[in-house]
């Protein structure tokens, strides 16, 4: 973890961080070889340039997962994904977001989020 990743996570209130190290543990576990930094003022996992995964914090409570192909905008022609568990809110074909409200949610849905994670990394290299 970078220093960087570090001082955010240690800045967060005790409920906040709780459930975002609960998903970076995910992320971790499903991707492993991804490089966590601080970009938009979140953690945010990278492969290579590209950012992949940002976890936020919700305005409203809870935390989130948004699932993205960089910074950049991509072509969308021919772009598909699917969430067999519809686990995502899709803002577009190429972004989804995942909204989860307790340190349970995430407990309780680790696993398939787990599951989301690994085939959004494979289909986005």
């Amino acid at each position: 973890m970078s220093d960087a990743a570090a001082a955010y996570l240690a800045g967060l209130a005790p409920a906040d961080r709780a459930m975002i190290d609960a998903l970076r543990g995910v992320v971790i576990d499903a991707a492993p070889d991804l490089v966590e930094e601080i970009k938009w003022n979140a953690s945010s996992f990278r492969n290579g340039a590209d950012h992949k995964v940002t976890l936020g914090i919700e305005r409203k409570g809870g935390v989130r997962i948004v699932l993205h192909r960089g910074v950049a905008k991509k072509d969308q022609a021919g772009w598909s994904f699917a969430d067999p568990d519809r686990l995502a809110a899709w803002p577009a074909a190429d972004r989804g977001v995942v909204t989860l409200r307790t340190l349970g949610d995430i407990v309780d849905r680790r696993d398939a989020l787990g599951r989301l994670v690994a085939r959004w990394i494979a289909a986005t290299r």
